[in-house]
């Protein structure tokens, strides 16, 4: 299981790479990118509003001859252009990007599902490892019992049976004896009386 779990990981490694390389992508993907990486930044706003003021002020100052005067026909109808085509790109590039997020996501979850098993398979391993551990040490106990009752040290649960008999034969004798003596030796006595002048 292990050994499939492996390979489905490095499948799933095999294929990010695969999706991050560049050489995979197509000519319009890379376009697409490029031109929203182009317009998503500073740069671009800054160059595009120089370009616009000093469109304005050539038009409305007439330093050269007025090419686009006022209301400026001709800056809206780039600017509408800019817009029409940019959008479009723009989606594109985000399109893709949530695809590749989308792909990240299906592949979290499929390695959490894998974390998931090998977990699993952990904690099996460690449950049979502690069944073969209380195995152990119950043969080695029982061995141990073994050794002792050879040896006479630790007598068999049969004997020990009728050693408690016998002792509680003859314990019974022993312990009237033992109370008898024991009241003799205490008996209570009342408390002195006090007397109390005034």
């Amino acid at each position: 299981m292990l050994a499939e779990l492996r390979k489905l990981r490095q499948a799933i490694r095999i294929g990010r790479k695969q999706e991050l390389d560049p050489a995979k992508l197509t000519f319009g993907q890379r376009v697409a990118d490029r031109v929203a990486a182009t317009m998503g930044s500073w740069t671009f706003i800054i160059v595009q509003s120089v370009i616009l003021l000093a469109w304005v002020s050539l038009n409305v100052v007439g330093y050269v001859k007025a090419w686009d005067p006022y209301p400026f026909i001709l800056l809206n109808l780039a600017l509408s252009f800019q817009a029409a085509y940019a959008a479009p790109i723009i989606m594109m590039s985000q399109n893709r990007q949530q695809d590749i997020d989308r792909q990240a996501a299906e592949n979290d979850y499929k390695v959490n599902i894998k974390a998931e098993l090998e977990i699993e398979l952990l904690h099996h391993k460690l449950d049979q490892l502690r069944e073969q551990e209380v195995l152990y040490l119950t043969k080695a106990v029982r061995e141990l019992t073994e050794l002792l009752n050879r040896s006479g040290i630790c007598a068999p649960p049969e004997l020990a049976g009728e050693q408690a008999d016998t002792s509680s034969e003859t314990g019974g004798a022993q312990s009237e004896d033992w109370k008898s003596f024991r009241g003799s030796l205490w008996k209570p006595t009342r408390p002195a009386k006090r007397v109390f002048t005034a």
